[in-house]
């Protein structure tokens, strides 16, 4: 009888043992995956950091007519806001393939002059030496296309691109342009002569964009169109059709209208006549 019990205690003692073991078991799993994140975390924030002395023009940083990358850029962007065209920053900066770049990497955002391209030659000419955009050839690139000479405000005669109601004023913190409501497919017409210097759908927020260089003081960007109808580098006549309103990257169909003198956006009813 004595022998049962003991036998029976013995058995209590190995269950209960068992059903310990397995709960210390169970718990031990996430304890360990929770560890094992934790080394993988520390051995990855350990990892040096890019030396930017190593960058592409690292030499330029700080200096007049150069730009840092910053992230979430693209040249798109930096053109837009420095009022010029991504394919001049990319050869400017010689840069051999556009859609790679660096954040801390430095690219210029002014032509060169001739004595800064003679400085750069004979310094090994590096973010001076003309490339092909994309690499591959070691032929000097075609000049870009002129534009028309710089004009005071008031010799701009912009137009309206578009012929419906107003939806959305400029404000330099929320809304960098005018909104001008319409139906998709209205024409959207060129505020003034100029050149294309981008037409696309690579800035986010503005869905199918072109941007037009008019001098070397103003830019103009038309956002949110369904069609497109002018291509990169080609020249445009004031009035001239070169889109169809749309909806792309919006709430709603409207043309988003910007001004941008030196790159910087400015109020487009101080320079659009009066309705």
């Amino acid at each position: 009888m004595l022998f049962t019990r003991s036998l029976s205690a013995w058995g209590t003692l190995v269950v209960a043992g068992g059903i310990l073991a397995g709960c210390a078991q169970v718990n031990k799993a996430p304890v360990e995956d929770r560890g094992s994140r934790s080394t993988s975390s520390s051995s990855s924030s350990s990892k040096p950091a890019v030396d930017p002395s190593t960058l592409p023009g690292y030499e330029n940083a700080g200096k007049p007519g150069y730009y840092t990358v910053k992230p979430g850029d693209t040249l798109i962007r930096i053109g837009l806001e420095h009022g010029q065209s991504w394919k001049d920053i990319a050869r400017w900066s010689n840069l051999e393939n556009a859609n790679l770049i660096e954040v801390g990497q430095v690219v210029r955002v002014v032509p060169p002059s001739s004595a800064t391209a003679s400085a750069g030659s004979s310094s090994g000419g590096r973010g001076v030496a003309p490339v092909v955009v994309g690499g591959g050839s070691a032929e000097p690139a075609e000049p870009a296309p002129k534009t028309p000479a710089p004009a005071s405000d008031s010799s701009m005669g912009f137009i309206w691109p578009a012929s419906g109601p107003v939806l959305g004023g400029f404000d330099e913190s929320r809304n960098k342009g005018v909104d001008i409501g319409g139906k998709a497919g209205d024409p959207v017409a060129a505020a003034a002569d100029g050149r294309v210097v981008y037409a696309g759908a690579g800035l986010r927020g503005y869905g199918n964009l072109i941007i037009l260089k008019h001098n070397d003081t103003y830019l103009t960007a038309y956002a949110h169109n369904q069609k497109l109808l002018v291509k990169e580098d080609q020249n445009v006549k004031k009035g001239q059709k070169i889109a169809e309103m749309g909806s792309t990257d919006a709430d709603r169909v409207k043309l988003h209208f910007e001004v941008r003198r030196q790159g910087k956006p400015v109020d487009p009813s101080r320079y659009l006549p009066s309705r």
